[in-house]
């Protein structure tokens, strides 16, 4: 038999073409298995293995089908999200080599994922780090053989629309800012860059929804293809998504422990007991699917997933959740149906009106202070020849009462009802620990008021856009006034009406209620039901705002309610626990720092 030829071809030349030889054609999550290598800060570190999270595979694969322009992952948290994104990035570095952008919601955590996350995630891939080139790179743009990364936060407009790329990867988009600095939607933005490439680009946005009108919901509503995790039941094999609500079984009566441990979901088509134990080999049998059974990828394919297929969460776990998230309050309810069930929260389950309101009648009289509170607070709306203003008592699970409200003429009488002594039946007095004035209709009256009263009162200005964060603190000067850094705190009115919205709704055995005193007068309940969140479409964007129901609708006690509660929560009353004062023979009396030195809000 004849030898093989020698290759005699200089080392050079056979290096060369060993360099230009075209990489092996791999999916994603075949590279991945082979190749991908996890850090001591993931979950499982070592070599990645896609069977641990099978239902990863189709969201990966996608990024090499060449029908998938565009990939939508609504999703929840702990379900590998992040690193399906990862290895789809270091795929593009070690088989298709081209521009690469990722944009996460501000530039300090682009910063940290890059130094924490994506760079060692180079070094520990010997494929990775052989096109790695460290040294030529800085924290917020890598370089590799034959193409860079940009990691940009979407608050940084200069680094959304600087140079074309391929590969466009968003992480989080619910929670990006809605303008990039004086630019646009920053993802409009980043979508941009991508038109050098109108044929072989593509583009990945993942996020857990915050609300319908949040971008990821957009987004999965705008997708061609709807596709869901369908699971055979081990029992009788029929298939099905994995939904919490009607199939999670356990028994209320039971602690916490003992629910997180016997929880179980029933299967929809047999009523067969499905435990944790079974959950492995279900996600193994796995397939992504339309409700209507297609499952051919379209140009925009979506996937929706939530926590209940993730292999590190049990059915127990879920129950627990959704019961501390309930029993908590609406804000903590939101979070459990985005982060565990990925779906987006809706306000619209109440609808508020005058007989809602007094129908959370407390049982107390006008002015009589509830059992078990732990502090007042007040709101104040400032007007051409009046002010309104309410007080509002507190206590464990921000469950509040009003325990008065009214109309006066000068700043002399909200002294008076601001400082008198507020009394429960057991005796206790109470003071009102913090006042929330608006400044905006008169500010220069309201920064004198508010220097004077310094130790219960503060300046406020409500704002009707959505701000960063509920509340903001700002110094401003009045030099004509002999006023410098006065303190003025900027109010998301909206986020707070959002809060009393959901606390309307709650059930009377359930804590964190919102309530009013007895014989409450329908003037108030008419107030603060005066306005309605309605959807208005801004340029392309639909956004949910508040407005008022009729043009002539008073809503000043509503003002005053949203000034009350942000005090409240300034005081920082949702992490606060009550305690009984127990000194015999003194007078019982209840004010935040009381009886000693007084807290200036200057």
């Amino acid at each position: 038999m004849p030898k093989k030829a020698k290759n005699n071809w200089p080392d050079w030349l056979q290096s060369a073409m060993q360099v230009l030889r075209p990489p092996e054609k791999l999916t994603v999550s075949e590279w991945a298995d082979r190749f991908r290598v996890l850090d001591t800060t993931s979950a499982e570190p070592g070599q990645w293995s896609t069977d641990r999270t099978p239902y990863l595979r189709g969201i990966m694969d996608s990024f090499t089908d060449p029908r998938v322009e565009e990939i939508i992952f609504l999703k929840p948290t702990q379900v590998g999200g992040t690193e399906c994104l990862n290895n789809m990035f270091a795929y593009a570095v070690a088989q298709d080599p081209s521009p690469v952008l990722i944009v996460y919601p501000i530039d300090t955590l682009a910063k940290f994922t890059s130094e924490n996350r994506l760079q060692p995630m180079m070094l520990l891939s010997p494929v990775l780090s052989s096109r790695f080139q460290p040294t030529r790179s800085k924290d917020l743009e890598l370089q590799f053989d034959g193409m860079y990364a940009v990691i940009a936060g979407a608050n940084s407009p200069a680094s959304l629309s600087s140079r074309p790329i391929r590969f466009l990867f968003m992480d989080e988009v619910d929670k990006y800012p809605k303008n990039a600095g004086k630019e646009a939607d920053p993802r409009a933005l980043a979508r941009e860059r991508t038109k050098t490439f109108p044929f072989n680009r593509k583009i990945m946005q993942t996020s857990t929804p915050t609300t319908r009108t949040g971008p990821i919901w957009q987004a999965w509503e705008g997708a061609e293809l709807k596709l869901q995790y369908y699971v055979p039941c081990p029992h009788c094999g029929q298939y099905q998504t994995l939904t919490f609500k009607d199939r999670i079984r356990f028994d209320k009566s039971l602690d916490y422990e003992q629910i997180r441990a016997t929880a179980y979901y029933e299967c929809i088509h047999c009523q067969g007991a499905i435990r944790d134990s079974h959950k492995p080999a279900m996600l193994r049998a796995g397939e992504w699917r339309a409700p209507d059974g297609s499952t051919a990828r379209k140009r925009k394919t979506g996937f929706w997933l939530n926590a209940l297929y993730s292999p590190w969460v049990r059915f127990g776990d879920a129950a627990v959740e959704f019961l501390t998230s309930k029993r908590a309050g609406p804000e903590n309810l939101m979070n459990f149906i985005n982060s565990w069930l990925a779906e987006p929260w809706d306000n619209t389950t109440v609808k508020l009106n005058s007989s809602k309101v007094l129908d959370k009648a407390s049982g107390y009289e006008e002015g009589v202070v509830p059992d078990r509170t732990i502090l007042l607070t007040g709101g104040v709306d400032v007007q051409k020849d009046r002010m309104y203003y309410t007080i509002r008592a507190w206590s464990e699970g921000m469950t509040s009462h009003n325990i008065r409200h009214g109309v006066v003429e000068t700043w002399t009488q909200i002294e008076d009802v601001m400082n008198i002594s507020y009394c429960a039946r057991d005796g206790t007095e109470y003071f009102v620990n913090l006042c929330a004035i608006d400044s905006g209709y008169n500010a220069d009256e309201t920064y004198d008021f508010c220097v004077k009263n310094a130790e219960w009162a503060v300046a406020i200005k409500g704002s009707n856009t959505p701000l960063p964060s509920k509340y903001r603190l700002t110094k401003i000067d009045r030099e004509e006034r002999g006023l410098f850094g006065v303190s003025l705190y900027m109010v998301d009115g909206g986020y707070f009406k959002d809060f009393i919205f959901g606390r309307l709704g709650r059930k009377e055995d359930e804590s964190g209620g919102w309530f009013v005193y007895e014989n409450c007068d329908e003037d108030y309940a008419e107030q603060v039901t005066a306005e309605e969140k309605v959807t208005e479409k801004h340029g392309r964007r639909e956004i949910e705002v508040w407005r008022p129901k009729t043009s002539h609708a008073d809503n000043h006690y509503l003002d005053c309610e949203v000034y009350a509660a942000f005090a409240a929560d300034c005081l920082g009353i949702r992490y606060m626990r009550y305690e009984p004062l127990k000194q015999e023979g003194e007078t019982k009396t209840k004010k935040l720092g009381g009886g000693g030195g007084k807290q200036s809000w200057l």
